[in-house]
């Protein structure tokens, strides 16, 4: 199983020494990839509850750095880690700018670039981002095949929902081919549908990991379905951890708890047959600084071997 790290990208660490420092790190002690999240605001009365824990958003939520530039700039201060999406929130988008931006990032990189995406849950930042909230399964679906229209045909025609590319010549294709490895979030029957359809894997955020076992297995079912060959999906799991100095209890929510607990969790995680486990330590209570974050990496690393 492959072990990923979530780059300091939100809160008041967030900024050019914590990345480049957690980049390199990373790099350093062989994890195989760094990650971004996607918000784009912290509404002061949300709409939708945060769909983890007690349902609130995240303080850290309050500052945020863009995803696509943070991994640019990880990218150029390292030379071998792969630099992924965790996710991208697809119906933001304008999916041809989006296109050009992710293939710039691949080509730059020099093919390091993995893809995760996802639909969103809070019908604030749709609004702010000119998205309509109804329509994003729909956009999803339309930007998906935009995306892989752009980065493998030339020229290329679309006839979007919401945009329209004459036929034209894009030329600017990505390293890796046919393109990045797309790996999709998602719960809903639509979502899921859309991931054994068009995904190279399923990236399931703040599903217990009681339930992705089963879940997984009506993916691959789907996926065998639509004509495709249900062991090429790859299943990779992110991981929120927050350390405690608790004892041992069966209530508590997954990758939250004490060391031994945790490690616990990584294991059951490995007998999934997931192909990756990326984790992110930026909400637990105990980190407030870069070396908070590099302490807990090594641990992290220790326990995952």
């Amino acid at each position: 199983m492959r072990i990923g790290f979530a780059l300091p990208q939100i809160g008041t660490i967030a900024g050019p020494d914590a990345v480049t420092r957690v980049a390199r790190r990373a790099e350093e002690l062989g994890f195989h990839s760094v990650w971004v999240l996607d918000r784009l605001l912290y509404p002061l009365n949300p709409r939708a509850p945060y769909p983890v824990g007690d349902g609130s958003l995240p303080l850290q939520y309050k500052r945020v750095l863009d995803p696509v530039e943070t991994l640019t700039f990880a990218a150029a201060r390292t030379e071998r880690i792969a630099v992924g999406t965790s996710v991208l929130n697809l119906p933001w988008y304008n999916p041809v700018l989006l296109a050009r931006r992710l293939a710039t990032l691949d080509v730059l990189s020099g093919g390091r670039l993995r893809l995760g995406l996802g639909i969103g849950w809070l019908p604030d930042e749709f609004e702010a981002a000119g998205s309509p909230w109804n329509a994003r399964g729909k956009r999803a679906d339309d930007f998906v095949s935009a995306l892989k229209a752009i980065w493998t045909t030339d020229p290329v025609e679309i006839e979007g929902t919401s945009f329209r590319v004459a036929k034209s010549f894009i030329g600017l294709k990505p390293v890796q081919k046919p393109h990045p490895p797309i790996y999709m979030a998602a719960f809903t029957p639509g979502a899921m549908n859309r991931t054994a359809r068009e995904a190279n894997g399923w990236f399931p955020v703040g599903i217990p990991l009681s339930a992705v076992g089963q879940m997984f297995g009506e993916l691959k079912a789907m996926a065998q379905r639509a004509g495709r060959d249900p062991k090429s999906l790859e299943l990779l799991v992110r991981g929120n951890i927050e350390f405690t100095a608790s004892a041992p209890s069966k209530e508590r929510a997954d990758f939250t708890g004490n060391p031994d607990q945790i490690a616990g969790d990584i294991e059951t995680t490995k007998k999934l047959g997931a192909s990756e486990f990326v984790c992110d330590v930026q909400f637990s209570p105990d980190v407030e600084t870069v070396d908070d974050i590099l302490v807990k990496m090594e641990q992290i690393q220790k326990m995952a071997k």
